[in-house]
């Protein structure tokens, strides 16, 4: 298969299976819009940087070991085979804390996260129930990644698309008919995962899998190794969380919880904006790491000048489509008709969703950086658009311009980090 073929079989897919991803994160947020108002959109919001966390932690690991297992394998290493086990022992001893914290303290979490009395009374019985299930949220990445870099993407797009699909329709099942409200939508959430798991053993349990599981103990030095690799995946995913959380105690200062509300829709969309870009990248990801084990350097240029070239197509595409469409976009989750509501996300979304115009070329940057073993540069460019900038220019720009400064720190600070990680590719070659 020649290496556009192979770019677009595994983008393609990847793309379909990031967006169901985001899709069921849409469906919890518009079931819950129906059921609980602004309130539940107000309580999603505010525990959604513990659920960025969780997924943050499982991406780093299963990325970063499945990029090692890649490498690895592509010299004919015997310890490829060793990444897969130990990712999964650290995904139970990692999700084991969120289990022990959700169960114990949930309300508090809420609390914590900024909940007044009513939202507390809202977010309890979901953040109790979706961090029960952290372990699976990360062994649920792990699979995916290492079934993609063994050669089968459609399996691990299989995967996503399936818990997904599972998600939204016991969302609706649980939360309506059977009145679960909240602790409905976070069971969906929950079991979704174990959905995901099972459908990539079809791949572990067939006669073209690679990958295997040794009994053996955690290794802290594996763990290591595959974290520094999976750093700028842990950063994208955490950096949603960071930037949930700045932007909470921004906007409940500048226009409360109909302000928090408003974002919840904009966050969400943009989940989907973002799922797109994380396709083009952990698409790309497989093929980056297999020919740099193999030193195919002229390929992985074309490979790279074909992630950044579909990157900006898209974020053209969704930029054109967010503009024309912000108006029933927000009406989808407005379910109480709320006017200022309204206003505040119509206006966010437009000036917000600028900035995908470099945060695709950042994402797939990133990504490539990781592939490649710079783990320095994708760990420096991660950061500062994931945490540095984008807290910056958040409390920067909305001190002079209120909420209108704070839906242009995302465009300013993807900027600000496009030429630093324009840098970084070009003195990787």
């Amino acid at each position: 298969m020649s290496i556009n073929k192979t770019f677009a079989k595994y983008v393609s897919q990847n793309i379909l299976g990031m967006i169901g991803i985001s899709l069921y994160i849409l469906a919890d947020t518009f079931f819950i819009s129906i059921a609980e108002g602004a309130n539940g959109i107000t309580a999603l919001n505010l525990v959604l940087p513990i659920y960025s966390f969780i997924f943050a932690i499982g991406s780093m690991m299963g990325v970063g070991s499945a990029i090692r297992f890649a490498i690895l394998r592509a010299r004919k290493d015997a310890e490829a085979d060793l990444y897969f086990s130990n990712a999964i022992l650290f995904g139970l001893i990692l999700g084991a804390v969120f289990m022990i914290l959700g169960g114990c303290f949930p309300g508090q979490i809420v609390r914590l996260m900024g909940g007044n009395k009513e939202i507390v009374a809202v977010g309890t019985s979901y953040t109790r129930i979706f961090m029960l299930f952290a372990p699976f949220f990360m062994w649920n990445y792990v699979c995916n990644a290492f079934v993609r870099n063994d050669g089968a993407p459609t399996i691990a797009m299989a995967a996503t698309l399936s818990s997904s699909l599972f998600n939204i329709v016991m969302d609706y099942i649980l939360m309506f008919p059977l009145g679960l409200g909240m602790a409905g939508a976070a069971l969906a959430t929950a079991v979704s995962p174990i959905v995901g798991i099972a459908v990539c053993c079809i791949h572990f349990f067939s006669s073209n899998n690679t990958v295997q599981f040794c009994w053996m103990g955690p290794s802290v030095r594996r763990l290591f190794l595959s974290c520094q690799l999976g750093v700028s995946a842990f950063i994208g995913e955490f950096a949603s969380g960071v930037t949930t959380m700045v932007f909470n105690v921004l906007i409940l200062g500048l226009a409360g919880n109909v302000g928090v509300a408003a974002y919840g829709v904009i966050a969400n969309t943009a989940l989907v904006a973002i799922s797109v870009f994380n396709g083009v990248a952990q698409g790309s990801q497989p093929i980056f790491s297999d020919l740099y084990g193999k030193g195919e350097r002229a390929l992985i240029k074309r490979v790279l000048q074909l992630s950044v070239v579909t990157s900006l197509i898209l974020a053209v595409l969704i930029l054109v489509l967010t503009n024309f469409q912000a108006e029933r976009i927000v009406a989808v989750f407005n379910s109480e008709q709320n006017g200022q509501m309204a206003e505040y996300a119509v206006r966010g979304l437009k000036i917000y969703f600028v900035g995908f115009l470099f945060a695709g070329f950042n994402i797939v940057g990133t990504g490539y950086l990781s592939a490649t073993e710079s783990a320095a540069w994708a760990f420096f460019a991660s950061v500062l658009r994931g945490i540095v900038a984008i807290s910056i220019c958040a409390v920067a720009l909305s001190a002079v311009w209120g909420m209108t400064g704070v839906w242009m720190a995302f465009p300013v600070a993807e900027g600000i980090t496009a030429v630093v990680t324009g840098v970084a590719v070009l003195k990787r070659g």
